[in-house]
């Protein structure tokens, strides 16, 4: 026979102390931009390559002790507590630990393999951001790391990485590669008016083998018909078109529209 009758009288009589709970859930935050790699002063001519933002753990936490994987590279991230979900702690940290905000983030994975973190049993939420160009200028370090960085993911997977960082940068790229391919995602990376060598050349940071992107003729020709972007137009209707460093005619300027596609692996 049950002992209560009603959900509140259960509620009342629940002890959370019956489970076993996780001794801390954290966020990272895989922080993605596009910037055009070159040794001269010709960043027109320069590929354009997708980097991620890391951050190097202090060797000492504020109070002077040692500081866990301390030295090592990591993803920006940390504790939530139960007074925010893991968003809005993946959007506090990267504003504490890196100065950037007012960004998209996304959330893409759950960590949650046994011994990741020699604290204790963490579950870390990750998510990805995708921050513009022009927010390098703000990228900073806070108190508890020594540097903030910008690497390729090889450039990434090569370092001394803390925690599982590897995994999650590795499954990052992936995410956001197939985000690329399927969704309008790339609007993030661009202004809100854009050449269409402009978004070429976000795509094929990461679908640079994909047929449509590097056949310059091929995407030319297909890209004006996509439903999701559409010329820019001025109050008046005329299409806009701009005069690009190192291009002698003006090219038109585009936009993305709120399409939203849907994709199917039956199409």
């Amino acid at each position: 026979m049950s002992k209560y009758t009603t959900e509140e009288e259960v509620l009342r009589h629940y002890d959370p102390k019956k489970y076993r709970t996780p001794d801390g859930y954290t966020s990272d935050i895989v922080c993605a931009t596009i910037v055009r790699d070159s040794e001269g002063d010709n960043l027109t001519a320069a590929k354009p390559v997708l980097k991620l933002m890391l951050i190097k753990r202090a060797a000492a936490d504020q109070e002077g002790n040692p500081n866990i994987e301390g030295g090592k590279w990591a993803i920006p991230g940390g504790f939530g507590s139960d007074k925010e979900t893991a968003y809005e702690t993946a959007v506090r940290e990267l504003s504490e630990e890196t100065g950037v905000t007012g960004i998209h983030v996304e959330h893409f994975a759950v960590f949650d393999k046994p011994g990741r973190d020699r604290r204790g049993w963490i579950i870390s939420n990750a998510h990805y951001a995708i921050v513009p160009g022009d927010y390098l200028e703000k990228r900073k370090a806070a108190d508890d790391a020594e540097e903030c960085e910008l690497f390729t993911i090889e450039e990434a997977l090569a370092l001394d990485l803390a925690f599982d960082h590897a995994d999650i940068l590795t499954t990052a790229a992936a995410v956001i590669k197939r985000e690329m391919m399927q969704t309008t995602v790339a609007r993030h990376f661009l202004p809100a008016e854009f050449t269409l060598a402009e978004l070429r050349d976000v795509l094929m940071t990461v679908l640079a083998d994909d047929p449509m992107i590097y056949v310059k003729s091929t995407f030319w020709d297909k890209a004006p018909k996509l439903p999701f972007i559409e010329p820019a137009t001025d109050e008046e209707g005329r299409i806009k078109t701009t005069r690009r460093e190192g291009v002698t005619k003006r090219v038109r300027l585009f936009r993305f529209n709120d399409y939203e596609p849907v994709a199917s692996i039956y199409r």
